[in-house]
């Protein structure tokens, strides 16, 4: 092993040392892969893989070449990163369900909204679009700034020129180190009139253009999938104000009509980024889950036009609620984020708002107006000085000849007695003899005039900013015309409007209502049997358990389960595991601790009120729409001191209540003198001396007090004179009269 040279060690404190590398992987994240050019919209890769296929000459109106040939170009000279990642930046441009103006013109297979993949990249060929070819108009006029690639073998555009507004039109996503992007398409005809409305603010300075001015332009993105963006219009100025913000989009649909009043809901747009398939999977769990009644079937029509079918149950259903109810349940409705975080023209990543994104477009635009006249220019320039040197020739014709037959050094006699430059003495030296025709002498005059007219042109545009942005009006136009909504690729496609106002169906009016049993052991295991059972009707247990509770309900119903720890936990009907088998623990479907026991299971019934009570004798009655629970981890109800247990939660049905204790004392007193409460531990039901509660009951005094004799008989008693036993809430009660069960319960 090779010992290290003691000076080329570096002592650093590790937290230093630690930052600075994360801070420079960071920037270079941020700056070289994750976000956007605001000048171009472009990101590294998207940008050196244009490049590459100009390099590779596929112009829209040439052949195609293989994707593998363009992405081995691509990493070999421009981005030495991996090839599929390479290439599925490639395969996203050719999408036009991606990108609303599409860069690549993709041959083969290039993937589908389902999510299908594209085909591998030597089945697949590709060449640029219009969009891109605008993209880079000017590279040969030197419109931007090159640089050395990786390797410094060759160079690269910085940006490019950026005719086509593509960030905008385009959108961008990204996820850098601390910092994101969300940009949204918007349509190229629409950004053109808000430029030219910042032009004219431009050429007029005593013009202030508001975000609210240019959104009556730029009224909000164009999505290249449509549907409909349903986002108040306050909310969509402030996004474009600050940068951040979200828009609404929900799918496109229409009711057809059937024959004898029924009725399909064809959806023909979805979201943005929404794969069909897996909106059609999720639609098609909701019928199978019983959770979308309403909806009887799904079905996937589509062909070259998006079509998704969707059979309401029967011609009663109202198309708006059902509609509703998938855009809450499902991704026929999204939120579409806007974070217009960009690499600015300071070259620095930052959140921009609209206005400021356009000027920083419309300033590059300048930049590189002026550079290429400035280019142009010089080029004027060397033509005229070649063309001016040919004009001396014709007139003194005869003594060139003389020089170059006679003079040794021809090309400096000629600089000295036609005072010529270099230049138009090598470019005399080089004409051929034909050149010296009559009529080329006219066709190099009538040139000369033209480029000098050309010139003053130019030097015009380069000293008068009003006439640069008429120049650029003039080129945005042309844009719009090329690209705007009076064509094919540039009419709009996503809609505006306002979000229904149909009330959605509640989750509990999603189930369909049939009728349970449900069933729980003493050792806590619950079940829901189809339909409701007789009451003597046996069921098999686990061996050593046995049958605690039975009711009847339906899969619409919400059920109460009251623990020994005062806690009351909500399951709805449909949640229960079925009737085959012995069902599952409760503890699986609630948050109850395994010293927990199951006190009392009811269904739950809206606007009654059930009595609580404590092992202590202490209790209350409860209102149950303020004891349903949300969360598996239940509601506290009944606060339960030292080692006190929850012993009772009966439904309230009756005048009156009769509480027992372990002491065998009976107690009677009217329900009016038990408080109302959300949570606590309630009041004094009764005094004990020894022991605690042992059962109580609600009942309706005028109808007496009844209890189960007992024996082989199964008789009941019924006991209407009451006076011996009733007394005040929290007496101590009297023993029951002859014939009361001994294990002290009512039923």
């Amino acid at each position: 092993m090779t010992e290290l040279a003691p000076e080329s060690i570096v002592e650093a404190p590790f937290a230093e040392a630690l930052s600075e590398r994360y801070l420079a992987y960071a920037l270079s994240t941020i700056m070289s892969r994750s976000l956007p050019d605001v000048r171009d919209g472009l990101k590294p890769v998207h940008r050196r893989l244009l490049y590459a296929m100009r390099m590779l000459k596929l112009d829209p109106k040439t052949g195609y070449k293989k994707c593998a040939r363009v992405v081995g170009d691509v990493i070999g000279k421009y981005h030495p990163h991996g090839d599929q990642s390479v290439y599925d930046a490639l395969v996203r441009l050719a999408q036009d369900f991606s990108v609303r103006y599409p860069l690549v013109d993709g041959q083969g297979n290039f993937g589908n909204i389902d999510g299908d993949n594209a085909a591998a990249m030597r089945y697949t060929e590709a060449r640029m679009t219009e969009v891109a070819a605008l993209l880079m108009e000017g590279l040969d006029e030197d419109a931007v700034d090159f640089r050395a690639t990786y390797d410094g073998e060759e160079e690269e555009p910085v940006v490019f020129p950026g005719a086509f507004p593509n960030l905008l039109a385009n959108g961008s996503s990204g996820i850098a180190v601390g910092m994101a992007t969300n940009i949204p398409p918007h349509n190229v005809g629409e950004l053109m009139d808000g430029l030219q409305l910042l032009i004219e603010a431009r050429r007029d300075p005593s013009l202030e253009i508001t975000t609210q001015q240019l959104i009556d332009r730029i009224p909000g993105p164009d999505f290249p999938t449509g549907g409909q963006i349903v986002e108040p219009r306050e909310n969509i100025v402030q996004a474009y104000e600050t940068g951040r913000g979200a828009f609404r989009v929900r799918a496109k649909w229409e009711k057809e009509e059937l024959p004898r009043g029924l009725y399909n809901i064809v959806i023909t747009e979805i979201p943005f980024q929404v794969q069909k398939s897996k909106l059609i999977e999720k639609i098609a769990e909701l019928i199978s889950d019983k959770k979308l009644p309403i909806l009887t079937d799904v079905r996937d029509e589509s062909a070259e036009d998006m079509r998704i079918v969707l059979e309401p149950k029967n011609r009663t259903v109202d198309e708006k609620v059902l509609m509703e109810s998938l855009f809450k349940l499902t991704d026929l409705e999204t939120r579409f984020s806007l974070n217009l975080n960009v690499i600015a023209s300071d070259n620095r990543p930052r959140v921009l708002s609209l206005k400021e994104t356009l000027d920083s477009f419309l300033d590059h635009q300048v930049d590189v107006l002026l550079r290429r006249s400035n280019f142009k220019l010089n080029k004027i320039e060397r033509r005229l000085e070649i063309l001016s040197g040919y004009l001396i020739a014709y007139l003194n014709l005869d003594e060139v000849i003389r020089i170059i037959r006679e003079e040794d050094d021809a090309k400096a006699e000629m600089m000295r007695a036609f005072k010529l430059t270099d230049n138009q003495a090598e470019a005399i030296l080089n004409m051929r003899l034909r050149a010296l025709r009559k009529l080329e002498e006219i066709e190099i005059k009538s040139e000369h005039d033209k480029l000098e007219d050309q010139k003053s042109k130019l030097m015009a545009l380069i000293a008068s900013p009003k006439l640069q942005w008429i120049e650029l009006g003039d080129k945005f136009a042309d844009v719009k015309k090329r690209f705007g909504q009076d064509t094919e690729l540039g009419k709009r496609r996503t809609r505006f409007g306002e979000a229904p106002v149909a009330e959605v169906m509640p989750i509990e009016a999603m189930i369909e209502k049939e009728p349970i049993t449900v069933v729980c052991s003493k050792r806590g295991w619950i079940r829901a049997l189809k339909g409701h059972t007789k009451p003597e009707e046996v069921l098999k247990y686990k061996e050593g358990d046995e049958e605690k509770f039975r009711f009847h309900a339906y899969t619409t119903d919400k059920v109460f389960l009251f623990a020994s720890n005062g806690k009351i936990f909500t399951v709805g009907g449909d949640k229960l595991p079925g009737g085959r088998g012995n069902g599952e623990p409760v503890r699986l479907m609630v948050d109850m601790d395994a010293n927990d026991e199951v006190i009392s299971l009811l269904p739950y019934m809206p606007g009654g009120k059930m009595l609580v009570a404590s092992s202590i004798g202490k209790g209350f009655v409860v209102e149950a729409d303020n004891a349903v629970a949300m969360t598996k981890g239940g509601k506290q109800i009944l606060n339960l001191p030292g080692d006190a247990v929850a012993t009772h939660c009966i439904p309230v049905d009756g005048d009156s209540v009769a509480v027992i204790g372990d002491n065998r004392k009976l107690l009677v007193f009217g329900l009016d003198e038990l408080p109302t409460m959300n949570r606590g531990q309630g009041v004094a039901l009764q005094r004990y001396k020894d022991g605690g509660l042992s059962d109580l009951i609600t009942f309706h005094r005028d109808e007496g007090l009844t209890w189960p004799m007992g024996g082989a008989s199964e008789r009941w008693r019924t006991e209407t004179d009451l006076g011996p036993w009733t007394g005040k809430r929290g007496n101590a009660g009297r023993l029951p009269p002859m014939g009361f069960p001994r294990n002290k319960k009512f039923r």
